[in-house]
């Protein structure tokens, strides 16, 4: 759901879930490496498609549209007031923009509603993961720590549990599990303890309570070097709430599918957890399935994909001192080069 335009950096031992006002006087975050990445796939198409899966405010969109005058837009976003907003941002653009509002997962059925065909049409996709700053700066939504908000943390506002509902009704190994694997917090199991203590007491509704007893479970030594002791948490509650994990790893596939030959793909996460599972997804389609040994490659078996970073690329430090939000960003590209035949 982010726009890449993250805001100013946060204050030491603050995460993104800073909640101090965003400026966007700047570029998104690693714009002009995205287009570098993406560019030579849009120029070289006839008539360009562009996917953005996580619009924000349209930021990065915005810049496409505006450097290539032929390309067409489906910005992807579940927040249906960054929809509002982007659209108002992007109006200028016309029928060249069309707006879904649906989670990354559902990139396939938004290239239909585009009336473009799920695979093969698409030239160029970007996922610039997270949350966006407007989520950031709403502070009735709950994603930051240092306002007491109501414990929400949905994207989409309108679907789903909040995340005081899962601190209220998750068993003590669920919410363990959770605080342990979506935010790799070493203390989950007595932040766990702590929150079936206090909800049995007083049910959480805000976001000042959790910090309170995050700072009463967490030891002194490590909340003096391990930056806030909420950031974990927080971060692990709201991948929990908007599934951001399982959406991610459901909307690969089909992103890739729907690229043409030649097609490419930018993938911009915050976070290791993110990282890992483009990794994941993306390493194998980069290998040949001929057996080892075989003195040729077998019709068909060759790889579809070609790395186009070595690795996890992180900005340069140019980019963080003009925009230090870009410091976390761990960015991986990738081109296609064929279609495997079924």
């Amino acid at each position: 759901m982010a726009d890449g335009e993250k805001g100013q950096p946060p204050a030491p031992g603050f995460s993104e879930n800073d909640d101090r006002p965003p400026s966007f006087s700047h570029v998104p975050v690693r714009l002009h490496r995205a287009d570098d990445l993406l560019g030579p796939a849009i120029t070289a198409a006839s008539s360009p498609v562009y996917v953005d899966t996580t619009l924000g405010l349209g930021g990065h969109s915005a810049h496409f549209l505006s450097s290539y005058p032929d390309l067409r837009l489906v910005g992807l976003d579940r927040d249906p007031d960054a929809l509002a907003m982007a659209a108002q941002r992007l109006a200028e653009f016309g029928d060249r923009v069309t707006l879904v509002r649906t989670t990354y997962d559902g990139i396939a059925d938004a290239l239909i509603e585009a009336g473009l065909d799920a695979e093969d049409s698409v030239d160029a996709i970007l996922f610039d993961l997270g949350v966006s700053s407007m989520q950031l700066d709403s502070t009735d939504r709950g994603f930051a720590y240092s306002v007491d908000a109501p414990l929400d943390m949905r994207m989409d506002p309108t679907q789903g549990p909040t995340a005081a509902d899962i601190l209220n009704t998750a068993t003590h190994g669920e919410i363990a599990r959770i605080l342990s694997t979506f935010g790799e917090e070493r203390f989950a199991g007595r932040i766990a303890s702590a929150v079936v203590r206090r909800r049995e007491r007083t049910p959480f509704t805000t976001s000042g309570p959790l910090v309170e007893l995050l700072y009463a479970s967490i030891p002194a030594a490590t909340r003096r070097t391990g930056g806030h002791p909420a950031k974990r948490t927080f971060q692990a509650l709201r991948i929990a709430v908007n599934r951001e994990l399982d959406s991610l790893r459901d909307a690969i596939a089909p992103a890739l599918a729907s690229l043409r030959v030649g097609g490419r793909v930018v993938f911009m996460s915050y976070q290791s957890l993110e990282d890992r599972v483009v990794k994941q997804e993306l390493t194998p389609l980069t290998r040949s399935t001929s057996p080892e040994g075989l003195p040729v490659e077998l019709p068909g078996s060759g790889p579809q994909f070609r790395l186009l970073t070595r690795g996890a690329e992180k900005a340069s430090e140019e980019e963080i001192v003009d925009n230090p939000r870009s410091a976390p960003v761990r960015l991986r590209a990738a081109e296609r080069v064929s279609r495997r035949s079924a």
